[in-house]
């Protein structure tokens, strides 16, 4: 197994990042009820994902990052998910979030990395903030929920409303702050994802200058000011693609680990009223060959539209909308395949699943809390996709 040196980050040899992943799954593994008791990402597994070089996968080569492909990033994310979905929730998201510094300015891309590539934001998105004019910038107030792995960044990426230069509409933007500028605040008491630390973030009147402030619309229409300053074909995908694709992987690997911990219970499981062996049952094996199936499906739907990134990247796919509303929805359906899967199998688990002994409650926990986040709720997908079909516009403040 090609790893890196421990504690420089330094990758050697040319193992993929998925390969690489496997050398920490034991330690990630062993630390899940730390990861739920601290509430909180522990510091080994940070550690260990900075070792393999996964956390500056997306950071640009000009920064010292690896420009890794997404489809190797999200199957390893995904295979991270299926030992602790609480560490690759938060962790893939301090990995993702290099893609959208990366289309910030140059001089913001400097402050975050200027000093190496193993410089992490978290982020809270939503328009939670209020940008007051200041000259040279804006000073941003507000307080903002769901900052996954905010104790481990070094920046965080918040949200809020801005009147245009130019018309004086309210437009979203995104603005790039120091996380010694902010307040953590410590509300992350949470049925699932209990250890990716997603806890509120509040900043106060902190000044924010203009090259570290990007209006939404640029982003997500390939616009911002970083747009043409790296050359690798990550940087061509567009924002939307990247981000929205970080929640599903984990949805699929919480569910992958239910199928695991599912089939080894199976093998020993005896029923304490008839004496029968589970893995004599029918109806049982029926449950875990439909759940391998689900899987199966929802594997094939989200890796096309990985590999789809790709050939947009490379000019041989057009962004048409019925691209990009495709990968919009996509995203959101097979959280729900997933769930599905995970559900089949923690029904059919009998009384002792609950025990928080057993992994399956955790996977089963996880995978729900995973599918209330809004990008993957398909309540909201399905009404995207629904309109868009019948050729209808789409409906106000539904994204």
């Amino acid at each position: 197994m090609n790893i890196s040196n421990p504690g420089t980050g330094q990758v050697t040899g040319v193992a993929s990042v998925t390969e690489r992943m496997r050398s920490i799954l034991d330690l990630v593994g062993a630390n899940v009820v730390q990861a739920e008791d601290l509430r909180r990402v522990p510091d080994a597994n940070v550690q260990a994902l900075r070792d393999i070089g996964y956390l500056r996968g997306m950071v640009p080569r000009a920064y010292g990052g690896s420009e890794e492909s997404p489809v190797d990033l999200y199957r390893a994310a995904r295979l991270l998910a299926s030992i602790c979905p609480s560490t690759a929730w938060a962790t893939q998201l301090l990995m993702g979030h290099a893609h959208v510094v990366a289309a910030f300015s140059k001089q913001a891309q400097d402050e975050v990395w200027g000093n190496g590539p193993d410089s992490y934001a978290a982020s809270s998105v939503a328009p939670a903030g209020k940008f007051t004019p200041a000259e040279g910038g804006f000073h941003l107030t507000g307080r903002y929920q769901f900052s996954s792995g905010c104790d481990h960044a070094h920046w965080v990426i918040l949200g809020g409303m801005r009147p245009n230069a130019e018309t004086g509409a309210s437009e979203h933007c995104l603005a790039l702050v120091p996380r010694a500028e902010v307040q953590i605040v410590d509300t992350w008491f949470t049925a699932g994802l209990k250890g990716t630390g997603s806890k509120d973030i509040v900043i106060d009147g902190v000044f924010v200058p203009e090259h570290r402030i990007e209006t939404m619309g640029a982003l997500f229409m390939g616009q911002s000011r970083g747009i043409g300053l790296h050359d690798g074909e990550l940087y061509r995908i567009p924002f939307s693609a990247i981000f929205g694709a970080s929640f599903s992987v984990v949805a699929l690997g919480a569910a992958d680990g239910m199928v695991r911990a599912y089939s080894e219970r199976l093998r020993g499981r005896v029923s304490a009223l008839t004496g029968l062996k589970t893995i004599d049952s029918a109806p049982s094996l029926m449950r875990l060959a439909e759940s391998h199936q689900d899987l199966r499906a929802a594997t094939a739907l989200i890796e096309q539209d990985w590999h789809d990134f790709l050939r947009l990247a490379r000019g041989e796919l057009a962004p048409t909308p019925d691209v990009l509303v495709g990968w919009r929805t996509t995203q959101s359906y097979v959280v729900k395949i997933a769930v599905q899967a995970t559900d089949r199998l923690y029904n059919a688990s009998g009384g002792s699943a609950g025990y928080l002994s057993n992994p399956a409650q955790r996977f089963w926990r996880d995978v729900h809390m995973a599918a209330g986040h809004y990008y993957v709720d398909y309540d909201i997908a399905a009404r995207v996709l629904g309109r868009h079909l019948m050729g209808l516009p789409p409906e106000p403040g539904v994204i």
